[in-house]
């Protein structure tokens, strides 16, 4: 049973990495993720990162944060995440490029006081500009690469409000590894980026998680 379930998920990362190859080099670094979320609800594919729980890292960062302003969750997926910073009490939004995402998210939690929307990190509503006290980003750069990064980057430190707070939680790698196939790790200068947008670092922490075997990843909060 392992086994098949190890052959699945290995299954199930190769065609999500070959829909965003695909999609990159048509020149869209984010509309393979409706077509990944799409081809889940249909039966045709398994999300890889779709747990259907709060990340624990998630769960740990915000275990001192303070209970108070409105918060952003990028890259909400199916609203695990939404869902939890919700229940800390925060006013919430969450949003995902993929509309299928945001449906199968407002299905799910059909009591949810989470504001979810359809948007994408690489333009995001102008209304939203330094509008949230808190933003939560978790492993939606490590899915883009490139320019798109880049400007995913100088877009979130945008959401933040002034006196507010973000969170990334990402993949890692030293500047000289490979940074193999998707999801590609950040390295620290990517990481650190996030000044050159009027952010302030509090923490970086380069950690292995409990993931068997380990991954090695990046949590940072950061100050506007």
């Amino acid at each position: 049973m392992m086994m098949v379930m190890a052959e699945q998920s290995e299954e199930n990362r190769a065609y999500s990495r070959r829909l965003a190859a695909e999609s990159i080099a048509n020149g869209d670094a984010t509309g393979w993720f409706e077509t990944l979320y799409a081809a889940a609800e249909a039966g045709r594919a398994t999300v890889p990162w779709a747990d259907r729980v709060p990340n624990p890292h998630v769960i740990a960062a915000l275990a001192d944060a303070p209970r108070s302003g409105r918060a952003l969750v990028i890259g909400c997926g199916l609203g695990d995440d939404a869902e939890y910073v919700a229940s800390l009490g925060y006013p919430t939004v969450a949003f995902d490029v993929s509309p299928t995402a945001v449906e199968a998210a407002r299905r799910r939690f059909p009591e949810s006081t989470v504001d979810y929307a359809v948007a994408d990190l690489l333009s995001p509503p102008d209304a939203w500009a330094g509008a949230f006290d808190l933003v939560i980003e978790v492993y939606t750069l490590q899915v883009l690469t490139g320019p798109a990064r880049e400007t995913a980057i100088e877009q979130t430190a945008r959401l933040v409000a002034p006196g507010g707070h973000l969170l990334v939680v990402a993949r890692a790698r030293d500047e000289e590894d490979d940074p193999g196939a998707m999801p590609w790790p950040l390295t620290r200068a990517e990481i650190e980026l996030f000044i050159a947008y009027e952010m302030k670092v509090l923490l970086i922490v380069d950690f292995l998680d409990d993931e068997d075997p380990p991954k090695r990843r990046w949590k940072a909060w950061f100050t506007k």
